[in-house]
């Protein structure tokens, strides 16, 4: 029994462990409306502020989808450099207001964090994801591969927002 209270605390510990913060702004984010069903599919990671559980990742890709409960289930694919993978199963549930695109995520039981949909592409094409502290963000693509123009496009959004460009991880 005292191994499994040690246990718990050690991860609970290193859940709370701070991530730098890379946002300069101190205005509010603002967050993007959603529409649950278009924003479900595949995506592929355009780029990423760098983060303890994406560390050794060259390419990510999540697929969001309905479960039977009315949750979203999210399916994460870490590919790394020499070929092997590495999967996250979690669950998001929507809380922000109407279509309000601010979501909370759990890949470890009980525990949940931010998912807030920044911004996005009409045509639901891309989408930039972060929380309000600043310390993770994602630019999400349908397509595989973006433009230098696209990376431009998002590099003066993520500035506007207050984000240190300099520290993205592109793929």
């Amino acid at each position: 029994m005292r191994h499994i209270f040690l246990l718990s605390a050690l991860v609970l510990l290193a859940a709370c462990a701070s991530q730098p913060v890379n946002r300069a702004a101190v205005s509010p984010l603002s967050v993007a409306s959603i529409e649950t069903q278009r924003y479900l599919g595949a995506w592929h990671e355009a780029a990423r502020l760098p983060n303890r559980f994406e560390r050794d990742c060259v390419a990510v890709t999540a697929e969001y989808g309905m479960r039977p409960d009315g949750l979203i289930s999210v399916h994460n694919v870490c590919m790394r450099a020499d070929g092997s993978t590495r999967d996250a199963m979690g669950r998001a549930r929507r809380v922000g207001v109407g279509e309000e695109g601010k979501l909370k995520v759990s890949f470890f039981g009980p525990f949940w964090g931010n998912y807030w949909v920044l911004g996005r592409a009409e045509d639901y094409s891309w989408s930039i994801v972060g929380e309000p502290s600043g310390r993770y963000l994602w630019v999400l693509t349908r397509a595989e591969r973006i433009t230098p123009e696209e990376r431009a496009m998002f590099e003066a959004r993520l500035r506007a927002l207050g984000y240190d460009v300099s520290k993205l991880i592109w793929n």
